[in-house]
């Protein structure tokens, strides 16, 4: 698991970063250090592969709930790209489909681990749903508001800003197809 965890050599292996010409560059400022020893340990996939495991199986859990499923009714309802979903299965069923679907995401995601291709596909599952709920911060009424007092100008309401998450959740899903991708690379290189 550690080569798969290990998104690069350690320093010590590839002596710093590579120029444009393959020449070896060594951090020696204190803040390119620090920046070497984050990318050596591969904290930004621990923590953005973590948390969206922990968010989508969380997230999908919860939307299999009457609370949840009731919770999502305006989000989805107002969506052109999935409204129609409510009206095919109703809100109960298909909110428990939709947490199906955020549940198999992130043991696909964990799956990548060990096998980088199943990650892939995670990734691809999250991405789908995640530019999905995107859109609806354009498409759910009272995602945008104005601001009494404030002429001219447009805000994002609270319901906005929760909605906005997923635009982040979208980069970290590509992050992650980019990141079991070059892995399935290496894996299929090596057989």
């Amino acid at each position: 698991m550690s080569g798969v965890l290990s998104g690069q050599a350690s320093s010590s292996e590839r002596q710093g970063v590579v120029s444009s010409a393959g020449l070896p560059i060594t951090a020696k400022s204190g803040l390119t250090k620090f920046a070497t020893w984050i990318d050596d340990r591969n904290i930004p996939f621990l923590v953005i592969s973590i948390g969206m495991v922990v968010m989508l199986l969380w997230g999908g859990s919860y939307k299999m709930t009457a609370p949840g499923a009731e919770g999502i009714v305006p989000l989805v309802s107002n969506s052109p790209l999935i409204s129609w979903h409510f009206k095919l299965f109703g809100p109960y069923i298909g909110s428990d489909i939709i947490g199906t679907t955020e549940i198999i995401a992130a043991i696909l995601i964990i799956t990548g681990y060990f096998r980088p291709k199943a990650g892939v596909v995670g990734g691809l599952i999250a991405t789908v749903m995640f530019f999905t709920t995107s859109t609806m911060i354009i498409t759910t009424p009272g995602a945008i508001i104005s601001v009494p007092g404030i002429h001219g100008m447009r805000y994002m309401s609270f319901l906005g800003l929760f909605l906005f998450k997923d635009v982040i959740s979208l980069g970290a899903s590509f992050f992650l197809i980019s990141y079991f991708g070059k892995k399935a690379i290496l894996s299929e290189n090596k057989s």
